[in-house]
């Protein structure tokens, strides 16, 4: 027979199972707050997206995306990368900014901050920069 548990027993359990649940993201953003980039772990592959809020200019939005375009760009740790249609983002304030001439470093990709923007590899040496005036993949 079970027996039922003391109401603060049973609030530290929410309490662990919700904070475990929200785990905060990783990754960071630009002193500006116009980029931001997350890390992401799914199934033992390694993926970075990094979305720009502010933007001189914006592509056009291919004919096969329904949901927003230009703003994100996502890689994993091997391989090529790219602009992505998406209808969420990475923008998180609670981000820890990334200041300008510091270097980030996680899962086989650096990203680099300096006041001409962010700068992002992968362990194959592709990756993007991201700008205000410029966005572009390399």
């Amino acid at each position: 027979m079970l027996r039922s548990l003391p109401p603060a027993a049973l609030f530290l359990l929410t309490l662990a199972a919700t904070s475990h649940a929200q785990s905060a993201p990783t990754g960071f953003q630009s002193p500006s707050k116009n980029v931001a980039c997350q890390y992401f772990d799914y199934d033992k592959q390694n993926v970075l997206r990094c979305d720009i809020s502010v933007m001189e200019s914006r592509p056009r939005r291919p004919a096969d995306c329904e949901l927003d375009y230009g703003g994100a760009f996502e890689m994993n740790a091997k391989g090529a990368a790219a602009r992505i249609c998406h209808g969420d983002t990475v923008m998180d304030k609670s981000l820890p900014v990334l200041g300008y001439g510091e270097v980030w470093q996680r899962g086989g990709f650096t990203c680099k901050s300096e006041q001409t923007g962010i700068t992002c590899f992968n362990t194959d040496r592709r990756g993007f920069s991201l700008a205000r005036a410029k966005r572009e993949i390399f």
